[in-house]
């Protein structure tokens, strides 16, 4: 006789040794029903399947049968076909989404993802094929290849602030090359470590940096960035240093790996020495990378050094800046930034006059700007920023200051508001910063007396009082406009009337006839 292989659940197992129980008279029919949470009516049910079936006749009759709620197979190959043949690439919730949107599917997510996974057209995280990042060997020379890396952290615990910092590896020795604590990874941030390092150990092979923006370009012809090269980018160009972008961050696992130890590590060095500022800790930095390198670097297999001297042409002041092309106009005026700076007309820059050129802006960390034509600089004046005060309104000199402070309350809310726009880099934001901390107003610097300052003080209910000041100025000065219209109308009209009357009267002299005068 062929075996019967049943499936049956620990707790139906388990509930099969009560019911023995109960047979063989060592447990009570009411007890049993108490430890199966049950009533003693389904214990005497459970009785009688036992000993009918024994153990296999207390499994559920329901396991194995189709479900009354189970959506038609029809349905399930219809949403299949669907997703292959429209949705191949999709997901299962936004696949879900567009079946209930286009195609009216009233199937739940869960089940459209299972359906899915059962025809083999999604897979799960566990069933896919894990991508394989097999090492590679080192480089083998000092300098051939260095990697760079920003890696944000609290490395100030709570002392400080939280900062980035900059992190170059040589990939050969394992060596820290150089490390620099920023606000964040920005071009300008990468310019000042990378001129330490060029000075300190000379011009590298090549780069290894991820796709930050500072090193790679996602689109080409973006505004600022000349045939799809970062201003980073371009630097090196100039001083013969390839920039390598890796795919992915385990093919730069180096740095990465330094990173975490930095974290490790550099936090508690930092603790022992309760540093807690930028400043102090690029100070220390040299000191640990030493010790560093002194206990963890190890030999390359080649010991020729692949770094070249910088040459004397390699001005590293000058190539390590922000660059843009700009068009100078006919009438030597240039534009950058909001601003417009007029080149001087002097014998050298009157040549350029009367057609446009294309010159180049330099802009150094600090905000100072140059601008360069043909390897030479040109001399400039700053003619003013973007037009702040609105043009068209009339105002008596008498009232000019008090207009100005509105202005200046009006240019402070407009720095207010630049200060908390994710569009300008945070070098700008200092600048506005130093900029406002830095201003005094005409009254104190003057050291006039509290009373003669402008009646708009700073604040809302300054702006508010102000704001009724010009009101009234306004009403008045259209009150007025009306008196004196109103007084040069009847003038005009009594001057009307003269001339009217004295027409009349020469006409009624000229009736006359002569013959009646004696």
């Amino acid at each position: 006789m062929a075996k019967e292989i049943v499936t049956m659940s620990v707790s139906e197992i388990d509930r099969g040794g009560v019911i023995r129980r109960v047979l063989e008279k060592q447990l009570k029919q009411a007890r049993a029903g108490e430890l199966l949470g049950i009533s003693v009516r389904q214990v005497k049910r459970l009785c009688r399947a036992f000993k009918r079936d024994g153990l296999a006749g207390l499994a559920s009759k329901k396991r194995g049968r189709r479900s009354n709620r189970r959506l038609p197979s029809e349905l399930e190959e219809h949403v299949v076909a669907l997703v292959r043949e429209l949705y191949g690439d999709f997901g299962p919730t936004l696949a879900h989404e567009k079946l209930i949107e286009l195609h009216g599917v009233g199937a739940s997510r869960e089940t459209v993802r299972k359906w899915l996974i059962d025809s083999g057209v999604w897979l799960t995280r566990a069933a896919r094929i894990a991508r394989v990042h097999q090492p590679r060997h080192r480089r083998d020379c000092l300098g051939q290849l260095v990697q760079i890396d920003g890696c944000q952290h609290a490395w100030f615990e709570q002392r400080g602030e939280p900062c980035t910092l900059l992190v170059y590896v040589d990939d050969a020795t394992g060596r820290v090359m150089e490390l620099r604590f920023v606000m964040s990874e920005s071009a300008f941030d990468y310019f000042e470590s990378t001129k330490s390092y060029l000075r300190r150990h000379g011009k590298p092979v090549a780069f290894y940096s991820d796709k930050h923006s500072v090193f790679r370009v996602a689109r080409e012809g973006t505004t600022g960035r000349d045939r799809g090269v970062t201003q980073f980018g371009r630097a090196l160009s100039e001083l013969n240093i390839e920039i390598i972008c890796a795919n992915t961050p385990q093919a730069k696992g180096r740095v990465e790996r330094m990173n975490r130890s930095l974290q490790d590590r550099l936090v508690k060095e930092l603790r022992l020495r309760c540093i807690g500022t930028m400043e102090a800790g690029n100070a220390f930095l040299p000191t640990f990378a030493e010790d560093y390198n002194r206990s963890f670097a190890r030999p390359a297999r080649n010991q020729y050094d692949a770094h070249r001297p910088l040459q004397p042409h390699e001005d590293l002041e000058r190539i390590f800046r922000w660059r843009e092309c700009r068009t100078m106009t006919r009438n030597l005026v240039v534009h950058y930034k909001r601003t417009t700076y007029l080149v001087e007309p002097n014998d050298e820059t009157k040549s350029l006059a009367g057609s446009k050129r294309q010159v180049e802006v330099h802009e150094d960390a600090d905000g100072r700007v140059e601008i360069r034509y043909e390897g030479r600089s040109l001399p400039y004046s700053v003619y003013g920023q973007q037009a702040i005060v609105p043009t068209g309104e009339i105002v008596e000199n008498k009232r000019l200051g008090a207009v100005l402070a509105l202005v200046q309350q009006d240019q402070q809310r407009r720095d207010t508001e630049r200060l908390g726009s994710p569009r300008i880099t945070l070098r700008q934001k200092e600048r506005i910063r130093a900029t406002r901390a830095g201003a005094k107003r005409p009254e104190d610097r003057e050291g006039r007396a509290a009373s003669d300052r402008p009646l708009c003080d700073e604040g809302s209910d300054g702006l508010t009082a102000m704001s009724e000041f010009l009101a009234r100025f306004t009403a008045e000065q259209k009150a007025k406009r009306k008196r004196h219209n109103d007084v040069t109308n009847q003038r005009k009209r009594e001057r009307e009337m003269a001339a009217a009357l004295a027409r009349t009267g020469g006409q009624r002299e000229a009736s006359v006839p002569s013959g009646g005068r004696e």
